[in-house]
């Protein structure tokens, strides 16, 4: 503030003085306004973040819309502080604060290095000034599908001292014989097709965009190709899952066009998975989808051919097939105490339902237990749950045939209960055997994606077209669960395949065992 002696004795000056300070208040006010409204956006936008990532599960969405409340949400609250940083714009000092949370950019990423320096470096002095230490910053750079060409020579050689005839080296074998593609950019097709869920022809448009006109049908001629060739190792994993003494299973919607009709049919993958990880287990995860055109468990039976050992599974009534020793070596089914517990909190989702809740209070416990148990070894594990979880589930058994008795076998209580009860000698095989999951979650978590890539292209053209699917998809859903990088996989599994890897030593070519 000026000091009254200061202040000048000219009318007019004084206004222009007063007009000036009451055009900063009203600036400052504008600001104060404008911060108050973001403070309040900001305190809604959190309460809605705070909802969707803490909420109660019934207030919860499918995953993936989950997920795109949580990234929207995230993308409004960075608006309003961008907002706030153009009216009040950060002191900053000349370094670049990191901001939290951001992360360590990989190790294996390649650098390029760029010095910024001062034009002039030469002191008031005169001398020339010298390096004493340097700020470093690190920026994640993405150059997108950036496309090259290889282009191969393979020179002549002829003898002038003779007519011994031409020399030249063969040519190097090639997924696509004649054909534009190196394996590198047959695997990106696939991967962005089976694991980002990108069909073809919006691929053909990306690529497009970039002066790269490739049509639908030649990529879908690339993929086929390099299906048929990766079949054997398909059929290989599946026998390496089959040797295991313990396995989960289910199977999900396969909409398939019907030319003949023009509508979709109704087929399913069928998984079959193996996750050993909680228990230490020796062998690594995987999972192999088979497709099939009907869901009657005579498919279960076929795909389960050879297999002999402990089943996980959903109260399916068709696995119950697989029990048969005409068809299959002898199998236990072991079940789904997830959807046991599903039955009880749909009766609880809008109304009120005491003995649901009751039930899902028991079957909370038990997986607290379950909690405490993961991670030790098998012996462990059963140990611990003969110790604190038989005694509750003895527990729950006395609850459950006295609910059964309270009420009618056809009410909606009634029909859970008596799925529980059904159910109740594979869904305590758990206690005996610590192998065995409380719930078939593993399998249900490698489905995902498969119903994530169906929304996106809505059904698979051909009966076919599913089976390549299907196929695929098990080699990029098994790196995935091995922490194994999917296109770099596939391009070195395609590569050994056509330079003759021999058909005796496949299964170095599953994704846990190979080494590029």
């Amino acid at each position: 503030m000026t000091p009254a002696a200061d202040l000048p004795d000219d009318i007019d000056a004084l206004k222009a003085i007063i007009l000036a300070s009451q055009a900063k208040i009203s600036e400052q006010d504008g600001i104060i306004e404008r911060k108050e409204d973001r403070i309040v956006r900001l305190e809604k936008l959190l309460v809605d973040f705070r909802r969707a990532l803490y909420g109660a599960k019934s207030e919860k969405s499918h995953p993936d819309q989950y997920h795109l409340a949580l990234e929207d949400i995230e993308t409004a609250m960075a608006i309003v502080h961008a907002e706030d940083e153009a009216v009040d714009p950060p002191k900053t000092t000349g370094t670049p604060t990191p901001r939290a949370g951001r992360g360590v950019l990989p190790k294996h990423l390649p650098r390029i290095e760029e010095v910024i320096a001062p034009d002039d470096v030469t002191c008031g002095c005169g001398s020339a000034r010298h390096i004493i230490g340097e700020d470093v910053s690190e920026r994640l750079d993405i150059v997108p599908a950036q496309f090259r060409v290889i282009v191969t020579r393979r020179p002549k050689y002829a003898c002038r001292s003779c007519e011994a005839g031409v020399l030249q080296a063969p040519t190097k074998p090639r997924l696509i014989e004649g054909g534009m593609p190196t394996e590198a950019t047959v695997a990106s097709v696939i991967v962005s097709k089976y694991a980002d869920h990108i069909p073809l022809y919006r691929q053909a448009q990306i690529y497009a965009r970039q002066g790269v006109d490739i049509d639908r049908s030649t990529l879908a001629f690339w993929v086929g190709k390099a299906a048929h060739e990766l079949k054997p190792v398909h059929d290989a994993l599946l026998g390496h899952l089959k040797r295991s003494s313990k396995l989960f299973m289910d199977e999900t919607p396969a909409p398939v066009l019907d030319p003949g009709r023009g509508k979709a049919k109704k087929g399913y993958f069928w998984a079959l998975a193996r996750d050993d990880r909680s228990w230490n287990g020796p062998e690594p995860p995987g999972v192999a989808f088979t497709y099939a055109p009907g869901r009657s468990g005579k498919h279960a039976v076929e795909i389960l051919q050879g297999f002999e050992g402990i089943l996980q599974v959903d109260g399916y009534a068709g696995y119950n097939r697989a029990l048969d020793l005409r068809d299959n070596q002898p199998i236990q089914l072991a079940y789904c105490w997830a959807h046991a517990r599903r039955k009880l909190y749909e009766l609880t989702h809008n109304n009120a339902a005491p003995i649901a809740e009751e039930g899902l209070k028991q079957i909370a416990a038990l997986y607290r237990i379950e909690t405490q148990a993961r991670g030790a070894s098998a012996d462990e594990r059963m140990a611990i749950r003969q110790q604190k979880s038989e005694p509750k589930i003895k527990a729950f058994r006395t609850w459950l045939d006295q609910a059964r008795s309270q009420v009618s076998t056809k009410s909606p209580t009634g029909e859970a209960l008596k799925y529980i009860a059904k159910y109740w000698d594979g869904l305590i095989l758990f206690l005996g055997d610590g192998r065995i999951e409380m719930d078939s979650n593993p399998v249900e978590r490698t489905i995902r994606p498969i119903a994530l890539q169906r929304k996106n292209a809505l059904f698979a053209g051909h009966e076919a077209g599913a089976q390549n699917w299907a196929m695929l998809a098990s080699l990029i859903e098994t790196c995935k669960l091995n922490k194994i990088e999917p296109n770099g996989y596939l391009t070195g599994a395609l590569t050994a395949i056509v330079n003759g890897h021999k058909q005796k030593d496949i299964d170095q070519l599953l994704p846990w065992n190979f080494v590029r």
